[in-house]
């Protein structure tokens, strides 16, 4: 979304005429539907969008559906705030990891948001309709004198604005010591997980004060430590089985229903390592910075610094495809390093079918594959394809130059 005066649709009075910090996108997630999209900030701020429906008049004019590519805002509320961790004097910030969507039950919508160290369910719930004509309360709302009720009458809903609510209904608390860097809600629709760099957590929904410990890799001594956890995920259909990535580019396969501990995974997923092009920064650009499972649930969907790598569950000897996002990095290696930014995380999407896979890059460009061709498109998300009916435009990007020393 921009902020172009060209497009009237869309409602802006949350924008300002400049970007702090607090307003830079730290999470986005589509609800299962794709009418609902939450944007989650550094402010600790969640945003959610609404598809709009366009009239049908409209539709006739374009011959498309209902459905435009455009969303307004819908709501917004405060998610997290700053806080501060007496007991090791740190500071938790209020920025937004990752928020998730609870499959839709009724009316209502269901949300999960966390900071480093706090999960809060959220409910979101419209209404348009209000109570008038109670016994015990006059129409401002002030209690009556119950002397003065001579007679009982049946209180009536009457139609009113459209006002959108959003309530807390859960606050999951001091289950880690580490920063999260994910969550999953598992499909049973009862439970979730969530994880940080030493330890994964399963939750109920309906149980605050206590989760249960899934995986625990800290070592007795941490100067041991030789890996961390960077992402886990349910499996889309079997309740039992979640994956989890680490930063030595290793996957690992857990089924609970072999071990209420899984400190023993039921498959390990790696890349061979080709020790003719191993460097320095080999370790460093192998570490795997999201997962998630394809919608079948038979594949696995990796990003690394340089790549995205779809593996098979049947076969754990090597990714069964690799796409090249970063190649012409790869020279810069050395560079990136200095500046730190050899470790930026990227995430990484399947689309509805599992046909095209999708994972962020820099300067506002994220690629997309198509796995039956292979072939890649590098697409900038730009002020002017805010505007409607606009398309993204393709980008070629340069891969000439050499690293510096």
């Amino acid at each position: 979304m921009g902020e172009d005066a060209e497009s009237p649709k869309i409602n802006h009075t949350f924008l300002r005429d400049y970007v702090t910090e607090a307003d830079v996108i730290s999470t986005v997630e589509f609800n299962h539907t794709g009418d609902l999209l939450a944007t989650g900030d550094k402010g600790g701020r969640v945003v959610i969008f609404q598809r709009e429906i366009e009239s049908k008049g409209e539709s006739e004019e374009t011959g498309e559906t209902g459905d435009s590519g455009e969303y307004n805002v819908y709501s917004t509320f405060q998610s997290h705030e700053p806080d501060f961790d007496y007991l090791k004097s740190l500071e938790i910030e209020e920025k937004i990891n990752k928020i998730k969507w609870l499959p839709q039950q009724n009316a209502a919508h269901f949300l999960l948001s966390t900071n480093d160290k706090t999960v809060k369910l959220w409910k979101v719930s419209e209404r348009d309709k209000r109570p008038e004509g109670y016994n015990l309360k006059d129409e401002e709302g002030r209690l009556k004198d119950v002397s003065t009720i001579t007679s009982l009458q049946v209180p009536v809903l009457k139609p009113t604005d459209l006002m959108v609510e959003v309530r807390p209904r859960r606050v999951f608390a001091n289950g880690h010591t580490y920063h999260i860097n994910s969550i999953s809600v598992n499909s049973d629709g009862e439970t979730y997980l969530s994880a940080d760099d030493l330890r994964i957590n399963m939750w109920h929904l309906g149980i605050t004060d206590r989760s249960f410990n899934i995986v625990d890799i800290k070592p007795v001594n941490m100067e041991d430590l030789t890996e961390v956890i960077t992402a886990a995920e349910f499996h889309p259909q079997h309740c039992h089985l979640f994956v989890y990535s680490s930063s030595k580019g290793t996957l690992r396969l857990c089924d609970m229903r072999a071990s209420a501990l899984c400190d023993r995974h039921t498959k390990s997923f790696e890349e061979p390592e080709d020790l003719g092009s191993r460097s320095f920064f080999s370790e460093i650009i192998s570490s795997v910075s999201d997962v998630k499972f394809s919608h079948s649930g038979r594949y696995l969907l990796t990003r690394d610094y340089l790549t995205a790598k779809v593996w098979d569950l049947n076969m754990d000897k090597g990714p069964v495809e690799t796409y090249q996002v970063h190649e012409y990095l790869r020279s810069k290696l050395c560079s990136l390093y200095e500046n730190d930014c050899i470790f930026d995380k990227f995430e990484c999407v399947w689309n509805s079918t599992d046909s095209v896979i999708m994972t962020g890059a820099y300067n506002s460009f994220f690629r997309m594959f198509d796995r039956e061709t292979g072939r890649g498109v590098t697409l900038e998300a730009w002020r002017e394809s805010s505007k409607p009916r606009a398309v993204l435009r393709t980008r070629r990007v340069y891969t000439g130059g050499s690293c510096q020393p």
